[in-house]
Formats: C-alpha cells, sequence, structure tokens
C-alpha cells in the first residue's frame, strides 16, 4: 500500500483545530508526545469512578496531533472520528485509498482491513486518534495495532469498557489548581485588577477546561472581572443546580447559560440562539459550512425567508464567529468539511432546554439543510478524499439528527433525507452498514407506511443491493425474488418497475454464479422490453447488453457476439457512432471478440473505438488514451508486436503530457510498454523502462506498496530474462524479504516470487541456494495452499526433479 503522495507524509482525516485558548497542561495534560511510544495505545478517559465532561481529552489528543504532524514526526497521520463503527470504517477505508488509490470498487469493510494490515506490518511511522468512542463494540475487529504505530482513543465510556493488557488507560481530570490559575491569567489580560480571585474561579468551576473556556470568554468580552463574574456564576449555580440534564453537569450548565446570554447579546442580536439550537441538531465532531449556510438553516435562524444575495450567509457566519468568541462552538476556518464543532455538553444542554414547540420546527429545517447540502447521488461526490469527508460528515449530522428527532422525519412519511444517508452509505462502499441502514429503514417503513407503501419497496429493494454488495448473494436473491413478486401482483407483469424488479433479479443471480438462472430471466426480460418498449429503445438495448455478458460468462460466446453486434447496431442507428453508450457497446463487442480468439475482427473494433473516442473527445481525452491502450494490448494479443510496441509508446506519451511522469497511468503505461519491448524481445529497451518503473513506484507509492513490489519483481525477471543473474537474484530476493513481511507467506505473489527466485538460482548454477529456497516454496505451498494445488504440485515436480538429478 502507498500513495500518489505516499513517500511525503500523508494526513488522512479532518484534525480538529486546537482551541484558541489552548493551553499546555504541563501537570495533567501527561506528555502524550514523550510518553507515547511506537507500537503502543494510551486511551484517554475519564478519571476512575467520573463521568464529568469537559475535561480536554480530545484537545489533549489534537495536542499530540498538531504536534507529531508539525515536527514531522510521522509519515502518516489519521484522524478518525469514532462515534460509530460506520464512521471508523469509513475513515479506514479512505485511508486505505489514500494510501493506495488502485482498488475502484473495493467495498469499504474490506479497504479496512487492507489498511489494518498495512498498519501491523509497515515500517513508516504512523500515528492513529480513535476520538469519542462510544461502543466497545464498534472498535471489535477494527483495533489498529503495528510496531511502528502510536495509537490514541479518546472515549466517556467508563474505563473498564476498554480495559486490555496492551493498552495503557489514563484518566483525564480537570486542570490542577497551577495550570487553572495559570490558563486564567493567560486569558484574563485587560487589566490587573480583572484577575483577582481567578483561582478562586478555577475552584468554583472544578477547573474544567470548558468552563473555564466560557467563563475567560465572558469576562473578556464584557470587560468585567473574575471577582464579579463568582457572584454572577454563584447566583446561577444556584438556580440550575436542581437542573439534571444527562452530559451536562450544573457547574457547566451555569457557565454555559452565562456565555448563550452574552453571545446572544451581541450583533447581529438575537441570532446566536437560533443558530446554537440549529448547530445542535446535528453532529458534535464537525458541521459542514454549507449546511450551516444553506437557505433552510438561514431561514430558521434569522426568522425569515432566506435572501439570495448572500446577506443571510454573512450574518449567520457572524452568529457562529460569536458562538466560537465565547466558547459554545469550535471554528476550523480552514475546513468547508467540518468547520463547527460542538461540545456534546453544550449540545446535551441546549436539546434539554429547546423549547418543546420548537423543537419540531428546527428538526425540519435541520434535515432540509442536509439535503440542500448534500450532493445528488451519482455526481461524481464519492471521488477522491474530501469529497468522501464530506459525505461522512453529512452522514455524521443525519445520524445525529435522526436519533434525536425520532417519529419527525416521518410525517408524513420518511423524510427525503432518510433515503439520502442510505444511498450516501451505499455510494462509499459501506456494504455492511448499508445492510443495518436500510433494514432498519424497510422496517420502519413497513410498520408506519404499510409494506405496500413506494418508499418500503423503495427501501427493500436498497437493502437486496446492500446484500449483493456485500456478497451475501442467498439474502439478496430472497429480497429481490420477494420484490418481483410484490411487483407482479401489484403492477402487472408488464409495468416498468416489475421489469427493472426482474432485471435486478437476474443481476442477483449471475453475481452469485447461478448463470443459467440470470440468463433465462434475461431472455425473458428481454423479450418482453421488445414487445412493450421497441428493439431500439435504450432499456432495451441494457437488458440486450447484460444478457450478452450473461452468454460470455458462461462460455456461449457466440451468442454474445451476436447480442453485441445487435446492442451496437441499435445503438448507432438510435443514438449515433459518437454517443457515450454506442462506443461502449462497441468497446464490449471488441472485448468479446478477443475472448473469443478473433483477433483480427478485435484489433479493427478497437480501431473503431479509438477513432469514435478521439472525434468525440479529442486525442488527450483520458478516456481517448485508454482507448489507445486497449487497441495496443489487441495488437499484442494478435501477435502485431511491432504495432503494440508503437501504440503503447504513444500511450506513455500522451499520459505523461497530460497526467505528469507521478501519475498512476503514466507509471502503468510505463509498464505496459516495457511488457511490449520484452515480448518483441527488445530487453535491451525494456530493462530501462523496468528500472525507471521501479524507481518511480518506490518514489510515489513507497517501498510497502505491493505494486512497488511487484514492479521489482518483474525487474528482476528481466534481468533473468537478459541473464544479468548478479542482478535478478538480489532484485528477488528484496522483493521475496519486502512481499513476506507485507502480505505474508502465503499470499500468492510471496510464494510466486520465492519460486521465481528459486529459478534464477537455478539458470545460475547456485544448485543448492536453489534446492532450500524450493524446498521452503513447496513447505509453504502445502501450508496455505494445500498439498494437490496447482501450484503446489508444480513446486513438488520440480523439487523432485532437480533433487533425483
Amino acid at each position: 500500500m502507498g500513495a500518489q503522495r505516499a513517500a511525503a507524509p500523508v494526513l488522512s482525516g479532518v484534525v480538529p483545530p486546537l482551541a484558541d485558548s489552548y493551553f499546555p497542561r504541563v501537570e495533567t495534560g501527561f506528555g502524550l508526545v514523550d510518553v507515547l511510544r511506537p507500537g503502543e495505545t494510551i486511551v484517554l478517559a475519564n478519571a476512575e469512578d467520573s463521568d464529568v465532561p469537559g475535561v480536554g481529552k480530545t484537545q489533549l489528543a489534537v495536542g499530540f496531533a498538531h504536534a507529531v504532524w508539525n515536527n514531522r514526526a510521522v509519515d502518516l497521520l489519521v484522524w478518525v472520528p469514532a462515534a460509530s463503527r460506520e464512521s471508523i470504517v469509513a475513515s479506514f477505508a479512505t485511508a486505505a485509498g489514500e494510501l493506495d488509490a488502485d482498488h475502484p470498487g473495493e467495498v469499504a469493510d474490506v479497504a479496512a482491513k487492507r489498511f489494518l494490515d498495512w498498519l501491523s506490518r509497515t515500517r513508516r511511522r504512523w500515528a492513529l486518534i480513535l476520538d469519542d468512542v462510544t461502543s466497545a463494540a464498534d472498535l471489535e475487529g477494527l483495533w489498529p495495532r503495528g510496531a511502528s504505530g502510536q495509537v490514541v482513543v479518546t472515549t466517556r465510556l467508563p474505563q473498564r469498557e476498554l480495559a486490555s493488557p496492551d493498552r495503557k488507560i489514563l484518566g483525564v481530570g480537570g486542570f490542577s489548581r497551577r495550570e487553572g490559575l495559570g490558563y486564567l491569567n493567560s486569558r484574563l489580560t485587560g487589566y490587573p485588577d480583572q484577575r483577582i480571585e481567578s483561582l478562586d474561579l478555577a475552584e468554583d468551576v472544578g477547573g474544567l477546561p470548558i468552563s473555564l473556556d466560557q467563563a475567560a470568554a465572558v469576562i473578556m468580552e464584557s470587560d468585567s472581572t473574575a471577582r464579579e463574574y463568582r457572584a454572577r456564576y454563584t447566583e446561577r449555580h444556584r438556580s440550575t443546580a436542581g437542573s439534571l440534564i444527562d452530559g451536562c453537569p450544573s457547574s457547566m450548565l451555569a457557565t454555559w447559560s452565562i456565555a448563550v446570554e452574552r453571545a446572544h447579546q451581541l450583533a447581529p442580536a438575537g441570532l446566536a440562539w437560533p443558530a446554537l439550537s440549529f448547530a445542535a441538531m446535528l453532529a458534535t465532531n464537525g458541521i459542514p459550512a454549507a449546511v450551516l449556510t444553506s437557505p433552510a438553516a438561514c431561514a430558521y435562524i434569522t426568522g425569515r425567508p432566506s435572501e439570495a444575495d448572500g446577506t443571510d450567509q454573512t450574518l449567520i457566519r457572524s452568529a457562529y464567529a460569536n458562538l466560537a468568541r465565547l466558547g459554545l462552538v469550535s471554528l476550523d476556518k480552514a475546513s468547508g468539511v467540518r468547520t463547527v464543532w460542538l461540545h456534546p455538553a453544550v449540545r446535551a444542554a441546549v436539546r434539554a432546554y429547546l423549547p418543546r414547540g420548537d423543537v419540531e420546527q428546527v428538526v425540519a429545517a435541520a434535515a432540509a439543510a442536509l439535503v440542500e447540502a448534500w450532493p445528488e447521488p451519482g455526481s461524481g461526490s464519492g471521488a477522491g478524499t474530501l469529497a468522501a469527508q464530506l459525505e461522512q460528515a453529512l452522514r455524521d449530522c443525519a445520524t445525529s439528527l435522526r436519533t434525536f428527532a425520532g417519529d419527525l422525519l416521518w410525517k408524513p412519511d420518511a423524510h427525503p433525507l432518510l433515503l439520502r444517508t442510505g444511498m450516501s452509505i451505499e455510494e462509499s462502499l459501506l456494504a455492511n452498514s448499508a445492510i443495518d441502514y436500510w433494514q432498519s429503514i424497510a422496517s420502519t417503513c413497513a410498520h408506519l407506511l404499510g409494506p405496500g407503501h413506494a418508499q418500503s419497496v423503495q427501501a427493500r429493494d436498497r437493502l437486496a443491493a446492500a446484500f449483493e454488495s456485500a456478497g451475501q448473494m442467498a439474502d439478496a436473491m430472497s429480497v429481490f425474488e420477494a420484490a418481483l413478486t410484490d411487483r407482479e401482483r401489484n403492477l402487472g407483469a408488464d409495468h416498468p418497475e416489475t421489469l427493472t424488479a426482474r432485471v435486478n433479479l437476474a443481476h442477483s443471480y449471475e453475481a452469485a454464479g447461478l448463470t443459467a438462472q440470470a440468463i433465462a430471466i434475461y431472455e425473458q426480460t428481454l423479450a418482453e422490453c421488445e414487445r412493450l418498449l421497441g428493439s431500439g429503445h435504450r432499456d432495451t438495448m441494457a437488458v440486450r447488453a447484460s444478457l450478452a455478458a450473461a452468454y460470455q460468462a458462461a462460455g456461449r460466446r457466440t451468442d454474445a457476439i451476436r447480442l453485441y453486434e445487435r446492442t451496437l447496431a441499435e445503438s448507432e442507428r438510435a443514438l449515433g457512432a459518437t454517443h457515450r453508450d454506442t462506443m461502449t457497446a462497441r468497446s464490449s463487442l471488441a472485448a468479446a471478440y478477443q475472448a473469443s480468439g478473433q483477433t483480427r475482427e478485435a484489433v479493427n473494433a478497437y480501431q473503431r473505438v479509438l477513432a469514435d473516442r478521439e472525434r468525440a473527445s479529442g486525442p488527450d481525452h483520458a478516456e481517448s488514451i485508454a482507448a489507445r491502450s486497449l487497441l495496443a494490448n489487441a495488437y499484442r494479443l494478435a501477435g502485431k508486436l511491432k504495432d503494440a510496441v508503437s501504440q503503447y509508446e504513444r500511450v506513455l506519451a500522451d499520459r505523461e503530457r497530460t497526467s505528469g511522469a507521478d501519475s498512476p497511468d503514466t507509471i502503468t503505461a510505463r509498464g505496459n510498454l516495457a511488457f511490449a519491448y520484452r515480448n518483441a524481445g527488445k530487453l535491451k529497451e525494456a530493462i530501462p523502462q523496468y528500472e525507471r518503473v521501479l524507481a518511480d513506484r518506490e518514489r510515489v507509492l513507497g517501498p510497502d506498496h505491493r505494486d512497488t513490489m511487484t514492479a521489482r519483481a518483474n525487474l528482476a525477471n528481466a534481468y533473468q530474462v537478459a541473464r544479468r543473474f548478479n542482478e535478478a537474484i538480489p532484485a528477488y530476493e528484496r522483493a521475496l524479504a519486502d512481499s513476506e513481511r507485507m502480505l505474508g507467506a502465503g499470499d500468492v505473489d510471496t510464494l510466486t516470487t520465492r519460486c521465481n527466485l528459486a529459478t534464477a538460482l537455478y539458470e545460475s548454477g547456485r544448485m543448492n541456494d536453489m534446492v532450500r529456497v524450493l524446498r521452503r516454496a513447496l513447505a509453504d505451498c502445502e501450508q496455505y495452499l494445500g498439498p494437490e494445488h496447482q501450484m503446489t504440485v508444480m513446486v513438488r515436480e520440480n523439487l523432485e526433479s532437480v533433487t533425483a538429478n
């Protein structure tokens, strides 16, 4: 695993900002940077027998993260919002993508495991923070470990719930007396008398950093003194002492309420409370700016329809800036993904004091704002790190709102936010989370709306798709079969939704390997589409293409080619030669020709695909360059090596010009050219290209990336073919050592590299070394693949042959 910039330090996730009033805790901060050693995990929890919030656990973790990053003490820093298992898996999957973008379509759970495996094996220095773990079960099977890594966990859970021999639990309390006094003295700098009774004030609030922050902010904002604030605090604490709010003790409630009153007075007057109420509906670990300044948010906070000239957005930003000045929220102006942070205790207080009559209104506004800020499904929002982070932040906010709102999001039926959240989970390839989510939504839909309601049907469809994405094909087929039966009974066999349900069922059969059943349903559906929609309808052509693919998977290549040819003809007639669907149909036909050994027809088809792509998008478009690469491969398979080399050279030049030398596509193109040179017997040209590929992979991806190890093995093989054994054998040995360390002895790449090393030793005449390596290869193959595996049998036969001689 590596990254396009993995050779440089990589930051994954949104690290919260250090509070403007951040104060180093020399006596109670544990000195995490010095105390936490590689290979260790520290859990920051409340002190024993204490559940008081606001002691600064997250800020301690933030201080650690900023210190190791700014000092370049780590090569990888990962910040994980850990309030749910979904968020943890999504963050791990995002980190995996940043370290290795070569797994498109990979399910998030698989990516997360791959990331954890990498952490456990890499020699690169890394630090990972799991912030606000709310359930020990969420981390089952997801605890990060590795000799090169440092892990910091913050949690409100009792210490015993995360206790383990391999974790150090640190109980975090408030400031010490000295720290409390130092903190207030550093904040209250208006005039000397302002600090009188600072130590008493620190003791009044129990040394809680959040309460001291709010108290100091009010004193400075109102130009008063610690003594005057103490009098006000004492009176307020007396009046709130009987208030029992889970997650917000009465001492904090007093400083919070005083800060809210002051913020509400600041210009623009009257907006602080509605702004804080709105934020309290959402996630505490960062709310996207687009949500807070959406039309729905502006209308609720200002109490009038949103203005289109941006005036309201300016007012809203000022209101949140005032809240930040008073210690009620934190702002990260550099992040549009997680812009406003709200302490859980502040959120608990706001929700408790929110008038009952206002709850439904603010819930509706928050739900509408999330929908307005959410990119449309399929808009490309799921691609890229920032987009993935935004999706997760929006899901965190939606989860918080859904938990608080309950049935308010089901009046009169499911709010669009509920469906959009599920689609985001799917788009992010969180298959297991999607199953849990859609099961919950489908159950609630059936209970509140009835099983035949359109939203109930939609939820069941999404549940089936989630089962399919997770590889739970039996469950997927069961739901798809029920969905088809429901639609046939309620809508009729010819209804478009029934046809769609039939296609979904066929697809699930195909994914489960039940090709014959899939083909039967595709054939039935195609006949119905041709009868109802016509042969040239796009839906008909889509079903025909799916049936062709099923024929090809079943080995019925002649039938597949016939349907692909028909689809291409219909698409070309209805949509034109350069329409995307037509070019896709032609490319599918070319691949079918190639798979059936019709290399001349495949070359001709790929030539036409390239010409159409270039005519439609230009020669420098990524799809045109990809089409040229496919043509080069077709030439190679057809034995036209001179033409293949020429096209691969052009692809590499185009990739370097349009994407840069360090682009993964460029490096892959160089590797393809090296392979073509080697196939053409041009080892003199091939080896420098293989050497360049390895150098690029190592620089861009790092030495631990699988592609880097593959590049080293490919170079070793080229040296071997050129009989440069003094270079081939060390390269194989390095590739083997790296593969065994990062992938394990039983990985197929490790086994293959060990066998290739044995071959190189044999060809170089080092027979004793060859026998030793081959014996180890046989032992590993028998252990990891089994004694009857094809590779095991081959290694055994080779070993018996050389030892017999």
